[in-house]
């Protein structure tokens, strides 16, 4: 199944015009909310030169490649901290990530179906997926397996939004999701383990250890997910919207779709002197997924057997006082076996090698030069057709400076691609402080993603001449940051794209891959995090406009306007929360119309003493019927209890 920039739809759009006063109003709204100091925070003295033990924004790496505090970030950058993901009790990377904003999700089904992410508006094989710095998408449809990673082996995880190829190269237009592995660091050795049951026989075990003991930090974690879920696809609705093809004997498979995960991360890293340390990070999840299709029987058994896993070394050094440089190889595995009705299907297996070498040299303490080289090796195993393998090498540079209220980052970056040549990209970014609260900023950029495999050597449809898909991007934003008022950020962007690949027909009837559409996406997104009276808040609003331009029709599965709050209270030993969700309608395949909808989830903890909790959350409190695509179910109202304990 895909989802992308590749299927235009009939349907026709307003235009932009009528959103502006919308998007004004937001605007409006948020600026004037006066905005307590951000909850999640933590200490990061060497990213501002504060003093140690002093309360700062998160520490972020993503957005330009070096450490800096997330205030410091010029690309509109947010981070899901630890805090984030034990409070919101979220049951998969889907769950853990909707409400970030930008960002929408299309799912296949339930826990495990295949899972698809939208980044300002871009498709999900445009934005670029990390774990631990370390690319884990298959090239075969060039999109990650976001279903079978869960939260429990994840520490943090930064979002960065908009076009930073000059970073990372191919694949992100819409932006980068990294998440980081729990690794232990400055915490005493401790133990922890976790069992959950709820809705749809859902059972859930994980056990860790991790800690740091003396210039050594160290973390592993396992977890068990099994659940037997609810029927990807409603046949009854299905057989009333397709009656012909129902009394053919065509339609989806009524039983409940079950979903087994096992998954495991480890890390260990020693400190060899004050300027050097190096280590080892491991993440492997394998999974089990039976789910449904619409174009088979309903007797049907469709099964899916999947690994994807990524292990790296790295070592970080200081050659020189000012000279600080990163080495990391690394690599990785999406596999995706699948069967029917017992029998044999299809493979698609990608292995991928890399290989990183980072420098920053710091001109003073306001200028630093960046500079480094990527190599990256893509093999593809399939049972549909064979592929050379992908050779990249990569070379890029940049520079961060501040100088008086001014700030700026520029970056730029050659791929060379063993096939089709070399492709540039460039970022260029400005902030200027009006006061020491207030930061207007302005980047300009370009990007690209690389034709996947199957675009280019699919039997009867991958040609191997197309080139890369670009876009450009420009935004302003504003960013209001005090330890009074918190962090508002405010950004308006838009992204055009060129050489989209898309499946044409041609005058035999076979269906070509081609550099053929454009696209467009305008918005304005906003997001924000504070302490109000006690009260930890959140929200996050999109507006946006994306937009086919080769017909004029609205992207599909992509919403004009989607918003999020949540909300959390601490009343002693208890803590009580909920997340509000809303989306405006989407198109899918075949001119149809998805519903909005809106879902209300929430959460409880009680802490009943320093060692052992009990959690409970409520999905879909209000037991909404709503699709992400069209004809695949979403979760109905569901409820879950957690039982943990945590060593002191």
């Amino acid at each position: 199944m895909r989802s992308s920039l590749h299927r235009p739809t009939a349907a026709t759009q307003p235009p932009v015009r009528p959103l502006v006063p919308a998007i004004l109003a937001a605007i409006a709204v948020f600026s004037s909310v006066s905005l307590p100091a951000m909850v999640h925070a933590q200490t990061a003295p060497e990213a501002s030169g504060a003093a140690p033990g002093q309360t700062l924004a998160p520490v972020v790496v993503t957005a330009s490649r070096t450490a800096q505090a997330v205030t410091e970030a010029l690309p509109h950058t947010t981070v899901v901290t630890q805090e984030d993901i034990v409070n919101a009790q979220a049951p998969d990377l889907r769950s853990l990530l909707r409400g970030q904003a930008g960002v929408e999700f299309a799912t296949t089904g339930g826990m495990g179906a295949n899972t698809t992410l939208f980044m300002r508006g871009a498709n999900s094989n445009q934005v670029l997926i990390l774990v631990d710095g370390v690319r884990i998408a298959g090239a075969s449809g060039g999109t990650a397996q976001l279903a079978n990673i869960l939260p429990d082996q994840i520490d943090h995880i930064e979002v960065v939004r908009g076009n930073v190829s000059a970073l990372y190269g191919s694949d992100a237009i819409g932006g980068v999701v990294q998440i980081f592995t729990k690794s232990g660091a400055g915490q005493a050795p401790a133990a922890n383990a976790s069992v959950e049951y709820g809705s749809n026989n859902t059972r859930q075990g994980t056990v860790g250890y991790g800690g740091q003991v003396g210039d050594t930090s160290f973390n592993v974690t396992g977890s068990i997910f099994k659940t037997d879920g609810y029927s990807s696809i409603d046949a009854a609705a299905w057989n009333r919207d397709n009656p012909t093809r129902a009394r053919q004997g065509i339609g989806p498979n009524p039983a409940d779709n079950p979903y087994e995960n096992k998954s495991v991360s480890g890390q260990v890293k020693h400190k060899f002197s004050q300027d050097w340390d190096a280590g080892v990070a491991a993440y492997y999840a394998n999974s089990q997924l039976s789910y449904d299709s619409a174009s088979g029987k309903p007797t049907d058994d469709l099964r899916m057997d999947s690994e994807l896993y990524t292990l790296s070394a790295f070592v970080n050094g200081r050659l020189l006082p000012d000279w600080r440089t990163h080495f990391k190889v690394a690599q990785s595995e999406d596999r995706a076996e699948t069967s029917k009705n017992g029998l044999f299907d299809s493979l698609f297996s990608t292995r991928s090698r890399q290989f990183n070498w980072q420098n920053e040299y710091a001109l003073t303490p306001d200028h630093t030069l960046l500079f480094g080289t990527d190599y990256l090796q893509q093999e593809l195993s399939s049972s549909a057709y064979n592929a050379p393998t992908r050779n990249v090498f990569s070379v890029y540079g940049g520079y961060e400076g501040k100088i008086g209220r001014h700030q700026l980052q520029l970056n730029a970056r050659n791929d060379h691609y063993s096939d089709f040549g070399n492709q540039g990209s460039f970022f260029a970014g400005y902030g200027f402080h009006l006061t020491q609260a207030v930061k207007l900023i302005a980047n300009v950029s370009n990007a690209f993603r690389a034709p996947t495999f199957n675009e280019l050597y699919y039997p009867n449809f991958g040609q191997p001449n197309l080139q890369p898909e670009r876009a450009k991007s420009a935004e302003l934003g504003v960013q209001v940051e005090t330890a009074a008022t918190g962090l508002l950020r405010v950004t308006a962007f838009e992204t055009r794209y060129n050489d989209l690949i898309v499946s044409t027909q041609q005058a035999s009837g076979l269906f070509l891959a081609q550099n053929v559409n454009k696209a467009k996406v305008q918005g304005v997104e906003a997001s924000w995090r504070a302490n109000l009276l006690g009260t930890d808040v959140g929200a996050s609003v999109t507006f946006q406009n994306p937009v086919d331009e080769t017909n004029g029709t609205q992207l599909l599965r992509r919403a004009r306007r989607h918003a999020s709050v949540d909300v959390g209270r601490n009343f002693g030993d208890f803590r009580f929360g909920g997340e509000w969700l809303v989306s405006s309608s989407r198109m899918d395949n075949g001119s149809r119309r998805l519903g909005g909808y809106g879902i209300l989830n929430l959460t409880a903890r009680y802490n009943i003493d320093k060692q052992w909790f009990v959690a409970a959350r409520v999905e879909n409190l209000f037991d909404k019927n709503y699709q992400l695509a069209y004809p695949y179910a979403t979760q109905g109202r569901a409820g879950f209890v957690t039982l943990g304990w945590r060593q002191k």
